[in-house]
């Protein structure tokens, strides 16, 4: 392996990676180096993050800089407001003792007159996002004729956000004869278009697969109930008392609902998301860096470019709908040659998701149980005694109390005093984990094994019927009363004669329903196991399905807020009929009222397509979730960055 020396850097910028303990290049700064500063070539750079790529292109930038010209020469464009900030500041860094020679980072939700200002006195090198620069263009405040380098810094992120129209206007403006560098994760179909456009014969170097995720990374998945989702995050972050995280979930909303309760619990956790002013998402993000944030709980949009050293776990609260994500969740840790563990939470039907992860990334997925509490207990003990035997004591300040503290504990002995010690820093734990239930979800292959095995245990017809019966009641909590059972609300039913009523949903086999999708989004939005289904008629555009009357006021209820895709899914009775079910299959029709445009209580009327299974990719999850709703017309790209 070479050395900076080796790679033809000047003695001035030699320095300042000294001072920065630049003591190696990476693969990727010891292969480009050398091509941008010799050849001034078109270059595309693929490699994960973490691997060095700023230095990369950051070092030959400064170095070809005119100190004497007060034109910008180089232009960076970066997908976030983040990242873009640091880019700047480590390309400074990189120019410590270089001179004349001035970094400014332009990007959204800073003051654009102090950005114009600095722009007017004369700057070398610009680091920007596509959007602010694209307003200063259109004002007239930002000169880049006389650009001669363009680096797209992962720019297959900048273009997933939906920036491409705004790269295209920028490169527009710039000259032919540039140099143009593209460095990137991935290499998605949309960033081909771009580089036959504006480049011309690149060089490409490519550190690892194409497409693949950091090397470094181990991934793990827990499968849980939904329900159980939160409770298992906890038990994930304390049976790792080092953790220092970011979690990734799929809105706004859900984003901050985790990171309160994580705050409520007594978790060193904050949220990031598209919501937060330029000011609190630095202050978000600082904290994070410094590390009195241990857990970031983060939207992909929100995290997207962060660059933080020594993450020890990515984890996915929801999975992302593009593996392309999962594959820059995942890359925030294990940068720089340490290792990393990136954790999924899935649902059973989310299996073939892993699946098809493993198939795109080349590598396996671990599954791994949700710990007890015996064993998170074990790990903070453990945790406790360490940080008490690795303390420092400051013997001048101590020694004055101890005569004192001494007299206090001398009817103690050591035993008895150990675990009053421990109690009193450990006592949270122990107490709520002491009947922790067990959060695992028991596989389907193990479920029919173990009813094979009471099959075979079961001695004829009619006692196995009579079992059934009656291991129904046990689980429904239903006891007989005469002909008529009472469910534990009190409400009583027969039966031999269950009611249904028959609703309406406005998705249907175009937006990827299904009878079992249907009842499985029902029963977690509802928050109730025992509701019985008829029916389910699944249409192109619509479904009908019947529903126990008993729970159809409940099921009315919880759907208020629900949502697919920013739309409202809208359910109404089908008709005002109650249906009694006889045993026999399909509906009694009753021709529905001539006036219908009252006779919703009010709810919204149908809103248009949606995709309602939120296991693939670019379809939407039925969510409790108050969204607002993009504007009619906009574009998909601008549909994106409008709901992160």
């Amino acid at each position: 392996m070479k050395t900076f020396n080796e790679l033809g850097i000047r003695e001035d910028i030699l320095r300042s990676l000294e001072d920065l303990d630049f003591v190696r290049p990476t693969p990727i700064q010891e292969r480009v180096i050398p091509i941008l500063l010799a050849d001034h070539a078109d270059a595309i750079a693929l490699a994960q993050s973490g691997t060095g790529k700023t230095a990369a292109f950051g070092i030959p930038l400064l170095q070809s800089a005119d100190a004497g010209s007060q034109q910008t020469q180089a232009l960076v464009l970066c997908p976030t407001r983040e990242l873009c900030l640091q880019v700047a500041n480590d390309i400074a860094a990189y120019g410590k003792y270089v001179e004349r020679v001035k970094v400014l980072a332009v990007y959204g939700g800073a003051n654009i007159e102090t950005q114009i200002s600095a722009l007017r006195k004369g700057v070398q090198i610009v680091v920007a996002t596509p959007g602010r620069l694209n307003d200063l263009m259109r004002r007239g405040r930002v000169d880049i004729s006389a650009i001669n380098t363009v680096v797209l810094d992962e720019a297959d992120e900048m273009l997933q956000m939906g920036f491409q129209e705004e790269l295209n206007a920028i490169l527009a403006e710039t000259p032919a004869d540039k140099n143009t560098l593209l460095f990137s994760a991935t290499m998605p179909h949309e960033l081909k278009a771009i580089i036959g456009r504006y480049m011309t014969d690149p060089v490409q170097v490519t550190i690892g697969r194409r497409n693949a995720g950091a090397e470094n990374v181990s991934h793990q998945y827990y499968v849980v109930q939904a329900k159980d989702r939160y409770p298992a995050l906890k038990r994930i972050v304390d049976v790792n008392p080092d953790i220092y995280s970011i979690i990734f979930c799929r809105t706004r909303q859900e984003t901050q609902e985790i990171a309160d309760k994580l705050i409520q619990d007594g978790y060193n956790a904050e949220a990031l998301h598209g919501d937060l002013s330029q000011v609190q998402r630095d202050t978000v993000m600082n904290k994070f860096r410094r590390r009195n944030t241990q857990l970031l709980v983060a939207t992909d949009v929100a995290a997207r470019g962060l660059d933080v050293d020594d993450l020890t776990h990515v984890i996915n609260y929801n999975l992302p709908d593009d593996s392309v994500n999962y594959t820059h969740r995942s890359g925030r840790t294990g940068r720089a040659g340490k290792t990393g563990i990136s954790i999924i939470l899935i649902h059973m039907r989310e299996y073939h998701r892993i699946r098809e992860l493993e198939s795109k990334l080349k590598k396996s997925f671990s599954k791994h149980a949700i710990p007890m509490g015996a064993e998170i207990c074990e790990k903070q003990l453990m945790k406790l005694i360490g940080t008490m035997k690795n303390i420092d004591v400051d013997n001048r300040q101590i020694d004055p109390f101890l005569p004192a503290v001494m007299e206090s504990l001398k009817k103690l002995d050591r035993e008895e005093l150990v675990k009053r010690f421990v109690s009193v820093e450990f006592n949270r734990f122990l107490d709520y984990y002491r009947n922790a239930p067990d959060l695992n979800v028991v596989e389907r292959k193990n479920r029919q094994e173990n009813r094979a095995d009471r099959e075979e245990k079961k001695p004829g017809r009619k006692a196995r019927d009579a079992y059934d019966r009656k291991k129904q009641d046990s689980e429904s909590k239903v006891v007989f009363e005469g002909k008529k059972r009472r469910d534990e609300s009190g409400d009583a039913y027969s039966e031999s004669s269950t009611a249904y009523s028959r609703f309406k949903i406005n998705a249907g086999k175009k937006d990827g329903a299904s009878p079992s999708r249907l009842m499985a989004e029902i029963n977690e939005i509802v928050g109730d196991r025992r509701i019985r289904f008829g029916k389910i008629d699944v249409l192109n555009n619509e479904t009908i399905l019947e529903v126990e009357s008993r729970f159809a006021k409940k099921v009315l209820e919880a759907f208020q807020d629900v949502m697919i895709d920013d739309e409202p899914v809208v359910i109404e009775p089908a008709n005002d009929e109650v249906i009694r079910d006889s045993g026999k299959r399909g509906f009694r029709r009753k021709k529905p009222p001539a006036d219908r445009s009252g006779g919703n209580d009010g709810r919204q009327p149908y809103m248009g397509r949606k995709r309602f299974d939120g296991n693939s990719a670019g379809r939407g999850k039925m969510s409790k979730a108050k969204r607002s709703k993009p504007m009619r017309g906009a574009s998909k790209n601008r549909r994106r960055k409008q709901s992160l």
